[in-house]
């Protein structure tokens, strides 16, 4: 859980309070906490209150976007930290097309790891 800089948050569309994906998942606020020390969400503070946030597109109606938590330890093990990993899945890719998040989305996570173990390289 870190602080957002300006650049990353102006690629984020969109975000979620804790208790907004709380209530989206039916879970308790502290299952939503438990998802982001245990690496499945990226939490960051922000706005005027400095509340934890999710990016909106992390969650998809009532569970959290599939392939999503397998992109994130992808990336770990590149050591990425939360806010490049944002920076990277925010970011148009052409040859996608689109940004990571996107594709993740829109259930192409298997071309999304791939470019991830690509950065291995």
């Amino acid at each position: 859980m870190t602080e957002i800089d300006a650049k990353i948050d102006a690629l984020v569309p969109a975000w979620l309070t804790l208790p907004d994906i709380a209530e989206m998942l039916g879970v308790e606020v502290t299952r939503v906490r438990q998802l982001v020390k245990e690496g499945q969400l990226i939490a960051v503070r922000r706005g005027e209150n400095r509340a934890l946030q999710v990016p909106a597109a992390f969650i998809d109606e009532d569970k959290v976007v599939k392939g999503l938590t397998g992109t994130l330890t992808l990336l770990r093990d590149d050591g990425f930290t939360d806010e490049e990993m944002l920076e990277w899945l925010f970011t148009a890719d052409e040859s996608l097309p689109g940004t990571p998040a996107q594709a993740l989305s829109e259930n192409r996570g298997t071309e999304v790891k791939r470019r991830a173990q690509a950065l291995a390289v």
